[in-house]
């Protein structure tokens, strides 16, 4: 039960990511910086979390920051700068569904990054291992099948009218550059993970891991390279329109989604969490069809099920996992007892023997 709840919850964190990726596409159509937005955003959610921070801490102090806690922070600001500036370029270049596509990459990434840094454990003899690499795989493989295989429409909207939205959508994409910033924007996707988990397994104040590393380093990371890529001063003031909105968005993005995601990261890994990220090509496209006026495709439909079979996989090879790891306890703490026990025997014949 408690990891269907889990589920939820990151399943409705990508479900915000993929709204933040298409208001700031159409924000970016229409003229708004990338660099802009990724500042602006960054800077603004810091007004979200800072009364939270205050609430959670009203009773309790808390935890100590000492310099390697700050040093940590500050290097998991740059990588999330680093994410958030490659992921909203390469959006610009291409659109939101290749976005969430090239996401895919991300459990991939974390997994083998996670095994570098000894967080992950593979044991080809396991089958919980065998389970969580087969299923990265076939996500992988579901994400590069609606990327790329377009097939016949199934659903189509006959209205001739464009949405105002999808006019700001419709632009000529560059499909492979953008594709080249998103895959390294889920290289960074995926060190933000691992670095998450790294913090908040010493730093256990999810709030404040986001609003320092988040809020403060990356929007001063951030600004910094605004005020080098963007030379006219005008990008600074957003219009009152699409453009505002989708910042206003994107902060509560930043608040909330790194939030719980730490938390998750903390709670349960970083390849746990990673692997959510498949489910985002499924929302993009519902999204597309709802919203944008798109229209769904034969390779969505399928890449979006042989997605779904491999979180399927993946959650099945956590699930087993578990599942062994609480055996394991049991055997510790029952050969424990039984050693403690067999201790006593010989203490109590003893004094019936002086008796």
């Amino acid at each position: 039960m408690w990891e269907m709840k889990l589920g939820i919850i990151l399943l409705g964190m990508e479900g915000i990511s993929v709204g933040t990726n298409t208001l700031s596409k159409a924000a970016m159509a229409k003229g708004m910086s990338n660099y802009i937005f990724t500042t602006y955003t960054h800077a603004l959610a810091l007004f979200f979390l800072l009364p939270l921070a205050f609430f959670l801490h009203r009773k309790t102090r808390p935890p100590v920051i000492g310099w390697s806690i700050i040093l940590r922070l500050f290097l998991l600001g740059i990588l999330s700068c680093g994410c958030s500036i490659f992921l909203f370029v390469g959006i610009r270049y291409s659109s939101p569904t290749l976005a969430s596509a090239m996401n895919n990459l991300s459990p991939a990434f974390t997994f083998i990054i996670a095994i570098i840094f000894r967080m992950e454990m593979v044991n080809l003899s396991a089958q919980s291992n065998i389970f969580k690499l087969i299923g990265t795989i076939v996500s992988i493989s579901g994400a590069f099948i609606v990327t790329f295989y377009q097939g016949l429409p199934i659903i189509l909207f006959p209205s001739p009218n464009k949405t105002y939205l999808h006019s700001l959508l419709d632009i000529q994409p560059n499909w492979t550059v953008g594709g080249l910033l998103l895959a390294t924007s889920s290289i960074f996707f995926s060190l933000t993970y691992i670095a998450k988990t790294w913090i908040a397994r010493d730093f256990n104040s999810e709030v404040l891991i986001t609003l320092i590393s988040c809020c403060i380093f990356e929007t001063i990371v951030a600004a910094m390279v605004t005020l080098i890529a963007e030379n006219d001063a005008s990008v600074w003031t957003p219009t009152l329109d699409i453009e505002l909105i989708s910042i206003l968005f994107g902060a509560i993005d930043v608040a909330i989604v790194n939030t719980v995601n730490t938390w998750a990261c903390r709670v349960k890994g970083p390849v746990f969490v990673a692997m959510f990220k498949p489910l985002q090509m499924i929302i993009a496209v519902i999204m597309g069809v709802s919203f944008l006026g798109d229209v769904l495709h034969v390779g969505s439909v399928i890449g979006g099920l042989i997605i779904a079979l491999g979180f399927y996989t993946v959650m099945k090879g956590k699930a087993e996992e578990e599942i062994h790891k609480g055996i394991d306890e049991n055997r510790l703490i029952n050969s424990a007892e039984e050693e403690t026990g067999s201790h006593k025997v010989p203490m109590l014949q003893n004094r019936d023997i002086d008796a």
